[in-house]
């Protein structure tokens, strides 16, 4: 078992801009966590920092405590799964398996029997003497992660392992990687992704990182938290429209009213009033504001069966029929599109002006420098 902590991390090539910055991070012993950003945002390149295939510019790594700034990444005792396998073409399927072990000088005994036994796990019994050209991707993913397994590694580092492998195939893995996880519970998992369903699906934790402006501004993290964390509560318009598909839809509003319970905001352009659940202690009325609301939380409603200051009227100008639901899109002339989710089988038409109700604890408000103005409760 190995925790990790970073203090202070930062990653620079020559005098360039620091590619990672300010990282504090703390991973558990047994956690599951998920680094997911913007293309450019650092991912590989703080997991490769871990993994001591980057070194740090500045700050501190420890892996189960031990300082390893300068340790070899041989002796840190992980082990990583490549986006692109990373298999040796000329070798069995056993034999990339057990190539680590052979390196290390393991009794031939021994590695027979942790190739056979990752090979069970993996489903991997009747492909052991098969060579990488006759598997299909997900099978050479598959003989990446043994690969890992047979190290009995305390940390495992997977750097966009299901990138390269089609819908289905994604989906199978990701199963079998949460499997896993829960089979070698003594191992900490450190995941690389920009696919959000595998990162809110697998992950304990998730650190959510900033690219470019905000990187250079505020940090390489944005949020760190659970998932549901991130979705319910993000601290700031970047982590609220970066989780979730569709993304959360924000409206410009300026604040009318405070009080105890709440803030109340009237929407530019049209003028609805909406209410929302949050502290209006750095608020003041009149102020700029950004509301948002998330599509699956926009719900149907005819407007006398609600408090009328949550209603958001508008014409739908697009229907993106799914099946087992639709997201309508609504706007009026110069104003921002809303998404609504609804029903797949909901009787509605591009052209007719819908009422949906915006429920209070569900929105959220983001200040004018982006930051989410605390909510008066916790989340659902």
């Amino acid at each position: 078992m190995a925790s990790i902590s970073l203090q202070g991390a930062q990653k620079s090539y020559g005098d360039h801009q620091p590619v990672i910055r300010n990282v504090d991070l703390e991973i558990g012993e047994n956690e599951f966590c998920v680094f997911l950003g913007p293309s450019g945002c650092g991912k590989s390149t703080l997991l490769r920092m871990i993994a001591g295939l980057e070194d740090l510019s500045d700050g501190q790594l420890k892996i189960g405590g031990r300082l390893m700034n300068d340790v070899p990444a041989a002796e840190r005792g992980v082990a990583m799964v490549f986006q692109s396998y990373a298999l040796f073409p000329h070798m069995t399927v056993f034999e990339n398996m057990a190539f680590g072990l052979k390196l290390a000088k393991t009794p031939t005994a021994t590695i027979a029997a942790k190739v056979n036994q990752a090979a069970r796990i993996l489903q991997l019994e009747n492909l052991l003497d098969r060579y990488p050209k006759a598997l299909s991707g997900g099978q050479r993913q598959r003989v990446a992660i043994g690969r890992a397994i047979v190290r009995e590694p305390g940390v495992f580092l997977f750097d966009e392992p299901l990138s390269n492998l089609d819908a289905t195939l994604r989906g199978q893995t990701r199963i079998e990687i949460a499997r896993l996880h829960k089979q070698f519970a003594a191992a900490s998992v450190v995941y690389v992704t920009h696919d959000q369903i595998e990162a809110m699906t697998l992950a304990d934790k998730i650190v959510l990182l900033h690219a470019g402006k905000d990187m250079e501004q505020h940090g390489s993290i944005a949020q760190i938290g659970a998932p549901l964390t991130l979705y319910h509560r993000p601290v700031s318009r970047f982590v609220a429209g970066f989780i979730g598909s569709p993304r959360m839809n924000f409206l410009p509003a300026q604040v009318s009213a405070i009080d105890s319970a709440g803030v109340e905001v009237a929407l530019d352009q049209t003028g609805e009033k909406l209410r929302v659940n949050v502290s209006g202690d750095q608020l003041k009325p009149g102020q700029a504001v950004t509301l948002g609301i998330r599509p699956e939380h926009l719900e149907s409603a005819p407007p006398s069966a609600v408090p009328p200051t949550q209603i958001i009227r508008r014409p739908i100008s697009l229907i993106e029929a799914l099946g087992e639901h639709s997201y309508l899109h609504l706007n009026a002339p110069e104003q921002p599109v809303l998404i609504a989710k609804a029903p797949g089988d909901a009787t509605v038409k591009v052209g007719e002006t819908v009422s949906f109700v915006a429920p209070a604890h569900a929105c959220h408000l983001f200040t004018e420098n982006g930051f989410a103005v605390p909510h008066l409760e916790s989340h659902p």
